[in-house]
Protein backbone atom coordinates (compact mmCIF):
# COMPACT_ATOMS: atom_id res chain seq x y z
CA UNK A 1 0.00 0.00 0.00
CA UNK A 2 1.21 3.38 -0.95
CA UNK A 3 2.21 5.02 2.28
CA UNK A 4 3.75 8.61 1.52
CA UNK A 5 5.39 10.81 -0.08
CA UNK A 6 9.03 9.34 0.26
CA UNK A 7 11.23 12.11 -0.89
CA UNK A 8 12.41 15.03 -3.57
CA UNK A 9 15.04 14.04 -5.70
CA UNK A 10 16.75 17.51 -6.46
CA UNK A 11 20.07 17.68 -8.23
CA UNK A 12 22.58 19.84 -7.68
CA UNK A 13 26.40 20.31 -8.77
CA UNK A 14 27.41 20.22 -4.61
CA UNK A 15 25.20 18.85 -2.55
CA UNK A 16 27.65 19.55 0.64
CA UNK A 17 26.92 22.89 -0.25
CA UNK A 18 23.66 22.92 -1.60
CA UNK A 19 22.89 21.57 2.22
CA UNK A 20 24.79 24.45 3.83
CA UNK A 21 22.82 26.80 1.86
CA UNK A 22 19.57 25.56 1.91
CA UNK A 23 20.12 25.46 5.85
CA UNK A 24 21.09 28.99 5.58
CA UNK A 25 17.94 30.50 3.17
CA UNK A 26 15.51 28.07 5.01
CA UNK A 27 16.56 26.44 7.92
CA UNK A 28 16.48 22.81 7.49
CA UNK A 29 19.43 20.92 8.78
CA UNK A 30 21.10 18.86 6.90
CA UNK A 31 21.20 15.10 7.68
CA UNK A 32 23.71 12.04 6.79
CA UNK A 33 24.12 10.78 2.71
CA UNK A 34 26.42 8.36 0.98
CA UNK A 35 27.63 7.27 -2.05
CA UNK A 36 25.97 5.39 -4.94
CA UNK A 37 29.08 3.28 -6.00
CA UNK A 38 27.21 1.88 -8.90
CA UNK A 39 25.03 4.78 -10.01
CA UNK A 40 27.47 7.14 -10.39
CA UNK A 41 25.82 9.53 -7.77
CA UNK A 42 26.17 10.80 -4.41
CA UNK A 43 24.09 12.82 -2.24
CA UNK A 44 22.72 15.14 0.80
CA UNK A 45 19.78 14.56 2.91
CA UNK A 46 17.24 16.89 4.52
CA UNK A 47 14.91 15.25 7.12
CA UNK A 48 11.19 16.42 7.18
CA UNK A 49 10.02 13.27 9.91
CA UNK A 50 9.92 10.21 7.15
CA UNK A 51 9.73 11.89 3.92
CA UNK A 52 13.06 13.68 3.14
CA UNK A 53 14.86 16.10 0.42
CA UNK A 54 17.88 14.25 -1.76
CA UNK A 55 20.33 16.47 -2.66
CA UNK A 56 21.80 14.60 -5.38
CA UNK A 57 24.93 15.23 -7.45
CA UNK A 58 27.38 13.22 -9.97
CA UNK A 59 30.78 12.11 -9.48
CA UNK A 60 31.12 9.81 -12.26
CA UNK A 61 28.89 11.24 -15.49
CA UNK A 62 29.30 8.27 -18.15
CA UNK A 63 28.49 5.46 -15.30
CA UNK A 64 25.23 8.19 -14.35
CA UNK A 65 24.18 8.38 -17.48
CA UNK A 66 23.76 4.58 -17.79
CA UNK A 67 21.64 4.69 -14.29
CA UNK A 68 18.00 5.00 -13.49
CA UNK A 69 18.78 7.54 -11.35
CA UNK A 70 21.73 9.83 -12.72
CA UNK A 71 20.17 9.74 -16.14
CA UNK A 72 17.13 12.38 -14.78
CA UNK A 73 19.53 13.93 -12.51
CA UNK A 74 22.04 14.74 -15.32
CA UNK A 75 18.98 16.12 -17.41
CA UNK A 76 18.37 18.31 -14.39
CA UNK A 77 21.88 19.36 -13.54
CA UNK A 78 22.20 20.38 -17.32
CA UNK A 79 19.57 22.73 -16.80
CA UNK A 80 20.95 24.47 -13.43
CA UNK A 81 19.86 22.38 -11.39
CA UNK A 82 16.66 21.14 -9.81
CA UNK A 83 13.80 18.34 -9.22
CA UNK A 84 15.07 15.64 -11.24
CA UNK A 85 12.20 12.51 -9.56
CA UNK A 86 10.53 12.05 -6.54
CA UNK A 87 9.25 8.50 -4.85
CA UNK A 88 6.37 7.29 -3.23
CA UNK A 89 6.46 5.21 -0.02
CA UNK A 90 5.07 1.27 0.05
CA UNK A 91 4.90 -1.05 2.60
CA UNK A 92 4.40 -3.83 -0.20
CA UNK A 93 6.00 -3.57 -3.12
CA UNK A 94 5.92 -6.22 -4.74
CA UNK A 95 1.54 -6.59 -4.49
CA UNK A 96 1.54 -2.91 -5.58
CA UNK A 97 3.90 -3.07 -8.77
CA UNK A 98 1.80 -6.44 -9.70
CA UNK A 99 -1.74 -4.79 -8.88
CA UNK A 100 -0.37 -1.62 -11.06
CA UNK A 101 0.97 -3.42 -13.40
CA UNK A 102 -2.00 -5.41 -13.96
CA UNK A 103 -3.72 -2.16 -14.76
CA UNK A 104 -1.44 -0.70 -17.67
CA UNK A 105 1.54 0.40 -15.92
CA UNK A 106 4.79 -0.22 -17.14
CA UNK A 107 6.83 -0.66 -13.68
CA UNK A 108 10.23 -2.58 -14.08
CA UNK A 109 10.51 -5.48 -11.35
CA UNK A 110 11.49 -4.51 -8.17
CA UNK A 111 15.85 -3.81 -7.80
CA UNK A 112 17.48 -3.46 -4.02
CA UNK A 113 19.37 -0.92 -3.52
CA UNK A 114 21.76 0.16 -0.39
CA UNK A 115 23.73 3.14 0.25
CA UNK A 116 26.77 3.29 2.81
CA UNK A 117 27.24 5.78 5.48
CA UNK A 118 29.79 7.52 7.01
CA UNK A 119 29.70 5.88 9.89
CA UNK A 120 29.41 2.48 8.35
CA UNK A 121 25.86 1.33 8.26
CA UNK A 122 24.22 0.56 5.55
CA UNK A 123 21.30 1.25 4.28
CA UNK A 124 18.85 -0.63 1.87
CA UNK A 125 15.47 -1.08 0.27
CA UNK A 126 14.10 -1.99 -2.99
CA UNK A 127 12.36 0.00 -5.88
CA UNK A 128 10.21 -0.27 -9.15
CA UNK A 129 10.51 2.34 -11.47
CA UNK A 130 8.85 3.56 -14.54
CA UNK A 131 10.31 3.49 -17.58
CA UNK A 132 11.68 7.51 -17.81
CA UNK A 133 11.87 9.57 -15.04
CA UNK A 134 11.73 13.37 -14.47
CA UNK A 135 9.85 16.28 -12.68
CA UNK A 136 6.25 16.47 -14.17
CA UNK A 137 6.28 12.40 -15.09
CA UNK A 138 5.15 9.56 -12.42
CA UNK A 139 7.48 8.89 -9.59
CA UNK A 140 9.32 5.64 -8.72
CA UNK A 141 8.12 3.48 -5.59
CA UNK A 142 10.41 2.74 -3.19
CA UNK A 143 9.88 -0.03 0.28
CA UNK A 144 12.46 0.86 3.03
CA UNK A 145 14.42 -2.29 4.77
CA UNK A 146 13.19 -1.16 8.34
CA UNK A 147 15.59 -3.90 10.00
CA UNK A 148 18.46 -1.58 7.96
CA UNK A 149 20.13 1.81 9.23
CA UNK A 150 17.86 4.88 8.77
CA UNK A 151 14.87 3.50 9.40
CA UNK A 152 14.67 1.24 12.94
CA UNK A 153 12.12 2.59 15.31
CA UNK A 154 14.38 4.34 17.26
CA UNK A 155 15.77 6.56 14.31
CA UNK A 156 12.38 6.99 13.15
CA UNK A 157 11.18 8.03 16.33
CA UNK A 158 14.25 10.75 16.90
CA UNK A 159 13.38 12.05 13.41
CA UNK A 160 9.85 12.84 14.52
CA UNK A 161 11.15 14.62 17.45
CA UNK A 162 14.14 16.64 15.01
CA UNK A 163 13.87 20.60 16.08
CA UNK A 164 15.24 22.06 12.64
CA UNK A 165 17.09 25.72 12.72
CA UNK A 166 14.04 27.85 12.00
CA UNK A 167 12.72 26.59 15.04
CA UNK A 168 10.51 24.04 14.74
CA UNK A 169 9.72 20.40 13.52
CA UNK A 170 9.25 20.53 9.80
CA UNK A 171 7.17 18.11 8.11
CA UNK A 172 6.05 18.49 3.62
CA UNK A 173 2.67 19.01 3.30
CA UNK A 174 2.20 19.14 -0.70
CA UNK A 175 4.69 18.60 -3.58
CA UNK A 176 3.08 20.91 -6.39
CA UNK A 177 4.30 20.23 -10.00
CA UNK A 178 3.63 22.61 -12.87
CA UNK A 179 2.68 20.42 -15.45
CA UNK A 180 1.95 21.01 -19.28
CA UNK A 181 -1.32 18.94 -19.27
CA UNK A 182 -3.16 18.19 -15.92
CA UNK A 183 -5.48 15.58 -17.23
CA UNK A 184 -2.84 13.54 -19.28
CA UNK A 185 -0.33 14.41 -15.77
CA UNK A 186 -3.34 13.29 -13.69
CA UNK A 187 -4.12 10.18 -15.62
CA UNK A 188 -0.38 8.75 -16.18
CA UNK A 189 -0.22 9.02 -11.81
CA UNK A 190 -3.28 7.12 -11.00
CA UNK A 191 -2.18 4.57 -14.08
CA UNK A 192 1.23 4.17 -13.35
CA UNK A 193 1.48 4.56 -9.35
CA UNK A 194 -2.00 4.68 -8.27
CA UNK A 195 -2.04 8.33 -6.91
CA UNK A 196 -5.87 9.95 -7.93
CA UNK A 197 -8.22 10.88 -9.07
CA UNK A 198 -7.20 14.26 -8.46
CA UNK A 199 -10.16 16.51 -7.75
CA UNK A 200 -10.08 20.74 -8.24
CA UNK A 201 -7.87 21.99 -5.23
CA UNK A 202 -9.34 25.01 -3.38
CA UNK A 203 -6.26 26.87 -4.15
CA UNK A 204 -7.24 27.68 -7.46
CA UNK A 205 -9.45 26.79 -10.37
CA UNK A 206 -6.40 25.73 -12.85
CA UNK A 207 -5.16 23.10 -10.07
CA UNK A 208 -6.38 19.66 -9.07
CA UNK A 209 -5.40 17.80 -6.09
CA UNK A 210 -5.19 13.93 -4.69
CA UNK A 211 -3.95 12.69 -1.27
CA UNK A 212 -0.88 9.91 -0.65
CA UNK A 213 -1.29 9.37 3.33
CA UNK A 214 -1.61 12.99 4.56
CA UNK A 215 0.40 14.69 2.23
CA UNK A 216 -1.05 16.10 -1.21
CA UNK A 217 0.05 15.81 -4.66
CA UNK A 218 -1.34 19.19 -6.71
CA UNK A 219 -0.57 19.54 -10.31
CA UNK A 220 -1.02 23.19 -11.63
CA UNK A 221 -1.55 23.96 -15.61
CA UNK A 222 1.85 25.79 -16.87
CA UNK A 223 1.59 28.90 -18.82
CA UNK A 224 3.32 27.36 -21.46
CA UNK A 225 6.43 24.52 -22.06
CA UNK A 226 7.45 22.73 -19.16
CA UNK A 227 10.99 22.59 -19.47
CA UNK A 228 14.40 22.58 -17.66
CA UNK A 229 14.83 26.70 -19.07
CA UNK A 230 11.07 27.59 -17.38
CA UNK A 231 12.23 26.06 -13.99
CA UNK A 232 10.79 25.92 -10.92
CA UNK A 233 8.73 23.87 -11.73
CA UNK A 234 8.08 22.24 -8.25
CA UNK A 235 7.03 24.15 -5.25
CA UNK A 236 7.24 22.10 -1.92
CA UNK A 237 4.99 22.97 1.37
CA UNK A 238 6.69 22.45 4.15
CA UNK A 239 4.59 22.47 7.64
CA UNK A 240 6.41 23.97 10.82
CA UNK A 241 4.89 22.01 13.98
CA UNK A 242 6.61 23.85 16.87
CA UNK A 243 8.13 21.30 19.73
CA UNK A 244 8.75 24.31 22.32
CA UNK A 245 5.54 26.05 21.99
CA UNK A 246 7.29 28.68 24.88
CA UNK A 247 9.54 29.31 21.92
CA UNK A 248 9.06 32.12 19.22
CA UNK A 249 6.71 31.29 16.26
CA UNK A 250 8.23 29.95 12.99
CA UNK A 251 7.31 32.87 10.37
CA UNK A 252 6.09 31.89 7.12
CA UNK A 253 8.56 31.98 4.48
CA UNK A 254 9.01 31.65 0.49
CA UNK A 255 12.38 30.80 -0.93
CA UNK A 256 13.67 30.02 -4.57
CA UNK A 257 16.48 27.52 -4.44
CA UNK A 258 17.75 24.54 -6.12
CA UNK A 259 15.49 25.35 -8.74
CA UNK A 260 12.81 24.59 -6.73
CA UNK A 261 10.15 27.25 -4.55
CA UNK A 262 10.17 26.13 -0.80
CA UNK A 263 6.77 27.67 1.08
CA UNK A 264 7.29 27.38 4.76
CA UNK A 265 3.99 27.77 6.63
CA UNK A 266 3.99 27.43 10.73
Amino acid sequence: MLTRIDHLVIACADPDAAAADLERTVGLAPGGGGRHDALGTYNRLVWLGDSYLELIGVFDRDLAARSWIGAPSLRALDGGGGLATWAVATDAIDEDVARLNARGANLAAPIDGERRRPDGAVVRWRLAAPRELGPATPPFLIEHDVTAAEWTAAERAARAAQTHPLGASVRLETLELDVPDIARTSGALLRTVGIGPFRPSLSGRRTRDAPIGRQTVRLRAAMGPVTVATWPVATIHLRAVPVDFTATPVEPRTVEFLGCRFIVAP
